[in-house]
């Protein structure tokens, strides 16, 4: 079985978010990229796959040079080989064809993402691979089984779950509960050493139209000061509340 799992780099969540002066552009100086934590779930799936079923997982970027440490992280944490799609991820409509191309012309079984990236949480592309792929979709998957070409999927649906079968090929966005938390991979010193001798191959992008034009971004509005208030001066506390947050 051939997976590929799509990684998106993201900023870390402690991050200081900033954009260029004109508004126009996220300002990446500064900030620190890990593993989108959607994509980390799914990733550690296909190297439990990887070792119960003899698969091989190949982890995909679309980006720069400046993804490839990220990459290179995933292969650390179990990853036979990486392929970086060296173009700007302009839009999710893009970022779909690209994925789509390397999914086809390697043939791959199975292919894995995260639900949802943890930057613009879109959530669209997923879906769009398949589409483009003609492959079967589950979202949202909190749990995958898979036997042969035979799968078995539960995924979330606002409180409650559904329990799904199908056949492979297939995309799969998986979320936390595809597995625990505490099954995480960090890689380790052996899987560094070994990281820097694995393949990551460099593939130039598919003609693919964007759909998608930045107008600006804007910062939230500032938070005002918080005034603290004593829990014996309650008096105090409720005239603030109604007549400061006009909550009554």
């Amino acid at each position: 079985m051939k997976i590929l799992v799509c990684i998106s780099s993201v900023p870390d969540t402690t991050s200081k978010i900033n954009f260029t002066t004109d508004g126009k552009e996220f300002d990446k100086n500064g900030i620190q990229f890990i593993i989108n934590p959607m994509d980390e779930f799914s990733l550690t799936k296909a190297i439990f796959l990887q070792a119960s079923a003899g698969a091989t997982v190949t982890v995909l970027g679309v980006g720069d040079a400046s993804i490839e440490p990220v990459l290179r992280k995933a292969l650390a944490i179990g990853a036979n080989d990486a392929i970086r799609v060296n173009g700007t991820a302009i839009d999710s409509n893009f970022v779909a064809a690209q994925i789509a191309k390397v999914v086809k012309e390697g043939a791959y079984d199975l292919v894995l993402t995260g639900k949802e990236s943890l930057d613009y949480n879109g959530g669209v592309i997923p879906a769009m691979v398949a589409a483009h792929t003609d492959y079967n979709f589950i979202n949202a998957c909190v749990g995958l089984e898979v036997d042969g070409t035979n799968v078995t999927a539960d995924r979330d649906l606002d409180g409650s779950r559904e329990s799904v079968s199908f056949t492979l090929p297939a995309v799969v966005a998986g979320q936390k509960g595809i597995v625990e938390e505490k099954d995480l991979k960090i890689p380790n010193m052996r899987g560094i050493m070994q990281a820097r001798s694995k393949p990551l191959n460099v593939v130039e992008p598919t003609d693919a139209s964007a759909s998608l034009t930045v107008v600006g971004y804007e910062k939230p509005v500032a938070k005002s000061a918080v005034k603290m208030v004593s829990p014996d001066n309650l008096d105090e506390l409720v005239t603030l509340l109604r007549e400061d947050a006009q909550a009554f």
